[in-house]
Order: structure tokens, then sequence, then C-alpha cells
């Protein structure tokens, strides 16, 4: 369980993020529901977790903007007095060919999936360390792990964030502070909704357990991760892939 435990989930709400933020919630936790453009679904997602007698509060900030990420943490620190959980989250796409791919789209996605990391880790570090205990786990992608093509700016931020996982990991780990990644492959989500059938067959033909992860999936794994039973657990990535990476 995750009972009292203040956790900041970023991007958290829709897809995937919405479902880590729900899932910690069940379990226990004050969620902090961040989100940078829609406010009504982050608000939904608030009445989702309440109407389950959950407690969560949504927060807009654009995390790629370092002063804003430094805002949020400065705002659950005087509101709630600690942090516990940092869920990084957060990421878009803007995929291309690398020879079609634009400067804007490259910068854009490597701000927010990566750049994004840093910001709220770099924010909720002194925090953490000074309660010497917290979880801090990063959503990577099979992409990060083993490239993907049109996903050049993706993939190279979802690499990024393994790296920044792993030195966080070595930082932070006397301090009984824990940082891992997971690493998710297709989940269903609005993202693969918009995939044409064909080339669903296509993806499903390279996943060995041959159909789509379930956000609960992914959030299930966070969850575990943020636990106490994970607590001698750091530097790791755990590819959620039905096999794609193994």
């Amino acid at each position: 369980m995750l009972t009292d435990k203040i956790a900041v989930v970023t991007g958290a709400s829709r897809g995937i993020g919405r479902e880590i933020a729900k899932t910690l919630a069940a379990r226990g936790a004050v969620v902090i529901v961040n989100y940078n453009g829609s406010a009504a679904r982050a608000e939904e997602a608030v009445k989702e977790i309440e109407a389950a007698g959950g407690r969560a509060e949504a927060v807009q900030c654009n995390v790629s903007e370092f002063d804003k990420a430094a805002e949020l943490m400065d705002y659950v620190v005087k509101k709630y007095g600690r942090v516990d959980i940092l869920v990084n989250n957060a990421g878009i796409t803007r995929d291309n060919l690398i020879m079609k791919m634009s400067e804007e789209d490259f910068d854009a996605v490597i701000n927010t999936n990566l750049k994004g990391a840093f910001n709220c880790i770099k924010h909720v570090s002194r925090q953490m360390l000074k309660q010497r205990a917290g979880r801090i786990i990063n959503i990577s992608s099979v992409s990060g792990v083993a490239g993907n093509a049109g996903q050049a700016n993706y993939s190279a931020s979802k690499a990024g964030v393994i790296g920044l996982t792993k030195t966080v990991a070595r930082e932070m780990a006397s301090r009984g502070i824990t940082c891992n990644a997971v690493a998710p492959g297709f989940i269903v989500t609005e993202m693969t909704d918009v995939l044409s059938d064909g080339v669903k067959e296509a993806v499903i033909g390279n996943i060995p357990m041959k159909r789509f992860g379930q956000t609960a999936d992914v959030a299930n794994a966070v969850a575990f991760l943020a636990s106490e039973e994970a607590g001698y657990i750091t530097g790791q990535v755990l590819c959620i892939d039905g096999g794609m990476c193994m």
C-alpha cells in the first residue's frame, strides 16, 4: 500500500498517465494530477479518483519549462510537506523520417520527454534528499530500447530517459532514493487507436504475446516500483511489451 504517500504524476490527464494516477490513488497515495493543456480531462481524472474514494488534485504545469517545473514542486512541498513519489510520464510525439524531420519537431520532443523529466527530478531532488527517501519512476519506451523507424526524436528522448534513470539512481541510492524506468511497448491508448488495422496487424506480428498491452499493465508496474516492496530495486528498466525487446 501507498497510504498517505504524496505522488506527482506528470502528463496524467489521459492514457497511461491517467491510469497510473488512478492506480496510485487506489493504493492510498495523494496524487497530484499534472497536466499541460487539457484542464477538463485532468479534472475528470480527479473526479474519477475521488469517486473511487481516493484523493487527488489537478495542477497545470508545462514540465518542459525549467522554472515552471520548479514552481510545481515548490507548490506540492509547501502544501503537502513532502514528495514521496515522482512519475515522469509527460511525453509527446512528432513522428517523421529523419530526412524529413524538422529541427522544431526534434527539439519539442526532446524538451518535453527528456528535459521535462530532468526538470522535475532536478527540482524534487533536494526535498527527497532531505527526506532521505523517495521513489522516482520514469516512463521510457521500447522505442528507446530498440529504436523505431520514423521516431528519431522520440527514440532519442526515451533512450535519454534510460541514461538519466541510471545516473540518478547512482547519485541518490545512498540516501534511500530509488530511480527506475518502465518501457512500455504497444499499449491500448488514444495514440494506438489511430493506427490502421494493417499497421496494428503488422505490429502484433512482432509481439511474442500477439496482443497490445493495457494501461493497467504499466500502472501496476509503476505502483510496484513506488512501493516499499521495491526498496532494493534501482537503476532498472522494466520492459512492459509482451516480449518485444526480450
